[in-house]
């Protein structure tokens, strides 16, 4: 089994113990993915889902944000191997402020096109979501979860 440098490297695998865990600060608001077509993601993510640039280094990468998170797109070769036993990304979820807003973003990404994996619905916990997929293929949700939509400040909603 092929192991990352960093996961494989001896100085990480040594465990700090403090009394008790730190704050979890902020949750996980950044995810990076390795896209074929650079631009083809740009659109998906800037015109269809309402992200903005927020930093783009160079040509081969482009940070996004929607306000409190960061997406970041690095582009790879288009013929360089996949290497699907490595990825265990499952989805990437965008929370909206009402189970109506889900809706209305399903006929929207419908007509510009966008491939669905499903249908919206209300899950057995309350939440409402369906799944789409982005000009990669990487899957993605638009969900209202209300538990998480509360927590969120009232002036983002």
């Amino acid at each position: 089994m092929r192991r990352s440098p960093i996961c494989s490297n001896p100085e990480n695998s040594r465990r700090v113990t403090t009394p008790t865990r730190p704050p979890t600060g902020f949750g996980m608001r950044h995810v990076a993915l390795c896209v074929r077509d650079l631009a083809a993601c740009e659109d998906f993510y800037v015109r269809l889902m309402g992200m903005r640039e927020e930093w783009r280094p160079d040509p081969q990468n482009l940070y996004l944000t929607s306000g409190g998170d960061s997406l970041a797109l690095h582009a790879v070769e288009p013929d360089a191997p996949r290497d699907e036993s490595g990825q265990r990304l499952d989805h990437l979820g965008f929370f909206v402020a009402s189970a109506e807003a889900v809706d209305a973003w399903h006929v929207w990404l419908l007509a510009n096109g966008v491939r669905m994996r499903t249908e919206p619905r209300t899950h057995r916990d309350g939440a409402r979501s369906f799944y789409c997929y982005d000009p990669e293929g990487a899957v993605v949700q638009v969900i209202h979860h209300p538990p998480v939509v509360d927590w969120e400040p009232s002036d983002t909603r």
